[in-house]
This record gives structure tokens, sequence and C-alpha cells, in this order.
């Protein structure tokens, strides 16, 4: 009797707590796969009107922070959703074009695109510096990165029609590669900012690196491996400020990419010792020295004694 009567009774979550629980899930969805989170989710929620506002307000966050790339009508071109080609919630300029894109977020797709307005685009002065790191970001990428996409965009300083003020670039770098029926997807984003300070002579350049991976054949295995570089090259003439961008920016990924197959290379050895404790239930040592020949469930559980 005292046991019943210490629990506790269970209790409706609000409208509002089942929302926020409902786009908590939509937004830490790994890249590729929000859909088929919110599939399930609207099938456990059992409540039309909760799923729907709380996909309105996390389709919108999850696009641009995965920066996704959608295709425009007839064939008119790519625009990566972002917060720096954001012109209204529901339209991005895509500056390689000069078009606006307008976007259904949930339903991830681009539904028409207009001719942007004057105000909406660069200066030919600043049109200059883009359009030539445009084209040495694009030969980057398409020489690194088998299904990337790129934008730069001008976040500060746009107006400017000569020498003599700062003005702010930033590169966008994203690929992804879905393999669901193998169970695995992956993705790679990219954000350089190019603060071109005229007074100084020197460009700032500040990137941040997000790599993220989901594995989850027989288990659910997730990376999330973020890295922020800082370096710097002088003021040159528009071409000249491009091949050393794309330069630096080439060094910093390439080398990431580097360090992050040498950690790779060392699972067996390290990573996967620290997952378990050094003498499991058995009482007996597990292979380390043969950890590939085992697959990351039944055959790891059956030898550590934890299987059915």
């Amino acid at each position: 009797m005292a046991d019943e009567e210490d629990e506790l009774p269970e209790t409706e979550l609000s409208y509002d707590q089942k929302k926020e629980i409902a786009k908590w899930f939509l937004l830490n969805a790994p890249a590729g796969e929000i859909n088929y989170v919110a599939k399930d989710l609207k099938a456990v929620l059992s409540d039309e009107e909760v799923y729907n506002e709380a996909a309105m307000e996390a389709f919108p966050v999850y696009n641009k922070s995965h920066m996704i790339c959608l295709e425009m009508p007839n064939r008119a071109g790519d625009v990566i959703v972002s917060s720096y080609s954001e012109i209204t919630e529901n339209e991005y300029l895509d500056p390689r074009t000069a078009q606006v894109a307008i976007v259904d977020h949930v339903q991830q797709i681009c539904t028409k695109v207009r001719p942007a307005d004057d105000e909406e685009l660069a200066s030919s002065y600043i049109e200059e510096f883009r359009c030539a790191l445009d084209a040495e970001i694009q030969r980057y990428v398409s020489e690194s990165y088998p299904k990337g996409v790129s934008a730069v965009n001008c976040v500060k300083g746009k107006d400017v029609d000569g020498p003599g003020t700062d003005f702010e670039f930033v590169v966008i770098i994203t690929a992804r590669k879905l393999s669901p029926q193998n169970f695995c997807n992956g993705s790679w984003r990219s954000v350089w900012n190019i603060d071109f300070q005229d007074e100084s002579q020197v460009l700032d350049i500040k990137g941040k690196l997000q790599v993220g991976a989901h594995y989850f054949e027989e288990g659910n295995v997730e990376l999330d491996a973020k890295k922020e570089f800082q370096d710097s090259t002088i003021f040159q003439s528009a071409d000249d400020c491009a091949i050393a961008i794309a330069n630096i920016i080439r060094h910093h990924e390439t080398e990431y990419l580097a360090a992050l197959e040498v950690a790779y290379s060392k699972l067996p050895d390290n990573t996967f010792k620290d997952l378990r404790r050094k003498l499991p239930v058995t009482r007996t040592l597990f292979p380390w020295q043969n950890t590939l020949q085992f697959s990351l469930t039944r055959e790891a559980e059956k030898e550590l004694g934890l299987g059915k």
C-alpha cells in the first residue's frame, strides 16, 4: 500500500510542453533525417495542431543551421538556405544568379523565384570582389567535394562603391552524402567570414567547420565534430584576394580532414577501449587487437557476456 501511495500520478503534458519536446526532436535530427523524425513524431503525438506548429517553428531553424541546398524551378540554379542569404523568413538570395528563391521550409522545396531587387544586390565594386572569390571557391569545391555546393554572400558594406571602406563576405561550403538504405548519413558545413579591412589593408579570415555523421545499422552512433580557424592575408586586387582566400580555406579544410582520418584510424586502439570498463561482467579481457572483426552490437555483446 505504501508503495502505491508513493507513486506519483501521471500528468498530461500541456500543449506548450508537447510542442517544445516535438521541436527538440526535429531540431536535433541528423543531417537529411528530419523528415523521418517528423513522420514518427506525427504518429506519436496524434495531435495535428501541435505537430504543425512545432514543424512551422523548427523546420526554418533546422534548414538554415544545416544550410540545405534547394533546386530552383526551371533549372534556374541552386540556392543555399542560410541566415546569411535570408531576406525574409521564406526568401533567400542567390547572389550568383541575382535571384531570390521563395522557400517552403516544411516541404523543403523552392516554390518559385523572382529577380532580386537592386537594393538586395551588392554594388559593382563589391560584386567584382564577390564574383572573383565565388569563382575560386567553386573551383575548389568541385575538386574537393563531389556533392558540394558553395555561395559567397556580402554581409556588410554591400553598398560600398569604391576603396576606403570596410566590407565583409561570408563563404558557405556545404556537402551531404545521404545513404539511408545503408544506414548512414553524413554532412560537411563550413562558414568563413572574410573581413576586408581597408585602413590596415588586411583581410581577417575566421572559419567554422562542422562535420556530422550518423550510422544506425544495429546501433546508433553519431559524430558531431567542430573546429574553428583564424588566419589573415593582405588586401590586394579582386583576383589576387580571391586566390589567396581560396588557398587559405583549402589549406585549413584539407588539414582538418587529414586530422579526422588519423583520429578514425586510432578508434580501435583508443576510443573503443574507453567505451567500456576494463573487465566486463564475465571477468574476461576483451580482445582489443581484433576489434575490427566485431560488429558494433551483436558479436561484441556476445563476447562481453551482455547478449540475451
